[in-house]
């Protein structure tokens, strides 16, 4: 009986330890998501002219765990014709893939962010502003 007891407690303090750690730890994870989207949402976009840019199909991406953008961006006659989302992995924030028409209609990234999905509107606009980067400028 006495021994079953000392298991019992040696488990119990096993399982107090690790839900200890467990939830600093998800709480530090937390934190850091917290941080990055703090950050996605302070930092502002570039204004890159796209009357100045070659006509072509430019690749970005952009990245902020949890929420990720690749895009294909087609500049033709000196404006955005098309933006093609190749990939968009986000929790509950596929109402932002609507941002593609604003910039397309805009020719800017100076568009507001879809409500309830603001986190992936800034991941997609920071796609966009990725490949309208990696865009060339004429001759």
């Amino acid at each position: 009986m006495r021994r079953r007891q000392t298991l019992t407690l040696v488990i119990l303090a096993i399982v107090v330890v690790i839900a200890y750690f467990g939830i600093k730890t998800v709480n530090s994870y937390i934190e850091t998501i917290k941080a990055n989207m703090e950050k996605l949402t302070a930092t502002p976009l570039s204004n890159i002219g796209v009357s100045e840019l070659a006509d072509g199909v430019y690749a970005g991406s952009h990245h902020v765990f949890p929420i990720t953008a690749e895009v294909n961006v087609t500049i033709q006659n000196r404006r955005i014709s098309s933006i093609e989302l190749v990939k968009h992995i986000h929790s509950r924030g596929s109402q932002a893939e609507a941002i593609i028409d604003k910039v397309i209609e805009a020719q800017s990234l100076d568009v507001d962010a879809i409500s309830g999905a603001t986190y992936s509107s800034m991941v997609i606009l920071r796609a966009i502003e990725d490949a309208l980067r990696n865009a060339t400028w004429p001759d």
